[in-house]
């Protein structure tokens, strides 16, 4: 079974101002990383801009953060078309990858049925365990639980990031799978309530902002200090909600560039941080200590 640990961070891409990725600044990011508490490493899921970044980039990519850093690197590699998909996969495990994040199908909005046909069609090729990611805002459609259930009885879907944002729906997933299977939310803001009813951890992320301080809250909750993790809650909330405040990942590039990780530039169609996101950024970063 693979272990990610609990506290996976989905890491930016930095780039410079002419938009061309800053492979020095993404190297020393997924050292500080590390540093201060992730797990494991995703590079080029949506927080990396995996949309726009090109294949060749995302390699290059995949192959730098495994060389920089000593914990599991999962490569974000879905797409909404099969083929490309299961391409991707082969493509990133000849990087030494430790693992696949693999999205719903976007656009497409495949039933049930499809989405299952999909994922098993990924499964039955690749060599690396998958981490399935559901994020019904983003995608168009919401895996169900009743199809994630059947998706990890699959011997090489060990995880899903599930980020539809609905704990019930988390519920019916944890009620349903092996222990052995590692339910992730999506949501920073519900990480404490995912971890309340089951889940494993996190994909977060806050945590290549305030890393510690997440680490902590999680490690609070499992030695059964609740009271702490609530506080340790309650004092990054409004950091969680200032990441989202516009559409991820410009806030985080916004507040990664104050940290002095690349610039808060990003490719088109998104583009950089207004003043007024930077400025309410710049507050709450000062109000948690970590700027």
């Amino acid at each position: 079974m693979n272990d990610w640990g609990r506290l996976i961070t989905a890491m930016a891409t930095p780039m410079k101002e002419d938009h061309k990725i800053d492979f020095d600044a993404t190297a020393r990011l997924a050292r500080q990383l590390v540093k201060e508490g992730t797990t494991a490493i995703l590079v080029a899921g949506t927080t990396g801009e995996g949309p726009t970044v090109t294949a060749d980039e995302k390699m290059e990519l995949f192959r730098l953060v495994k060389k920089e850093t000593n914990v599991p690197v999962i490569a974000g590699v879905g797409t909404n078309n099969t083929t490309t998909t299961i391409e991707n996969c082969l493509a990133a495990e000849a990087c030494g990858v430790d693992g696949l994040l693999v999205v719903v199908p976007f656009y497409n909005k495949p039933n049930q049925a499809s989405l299952y046909a999909h994922f098993q069609a990924v499964e039955q090729t690749v060599h690396s365990p998958i981490m399935l990611y559901n994020v019904p805002g983003r995608t168009g459609t919401n895996m169900s639980a009743e199809t994630t259930i059947r998706l990890s009885k699959l011997p090489k879907i060990t995880a899903v990031k599930e980020a539809s944002g609905n704990l019930s729906q988390m519920t019916e997933i944890l009620c349903g799978v092996d222990p052995e299977f590692r339910v992730y939310t999506g949501e920073d803001a519900q990480t404490l309530a995912s971890l309340s009813i089951g889940a494993y951890g996190v994909v977060s992320v806050a945590s290549q902002i305030a890393g510690p301080q997440m680490d902590e809250m999680i490690k609070s909750y499992l030695k059964g200090d609740v009271e702490k993790a609530a506080a340790l809650h309650q004092k990054l909330y409004p950091l969680f909600n200032d990441l989202f405040m516009t559409a991820n990942p410009i806030p985080v590039k916004a507040a990664l560039n104050l940290r002095g990780f690349g610039s808060s530039q990003l490719r088109l169609p998104l583009t950089a941080a207004s003043s007024e996101v930077i400025a309410t950024m710049k507050k709450d970063m000062k109000n948690l200590g970590v700027l």
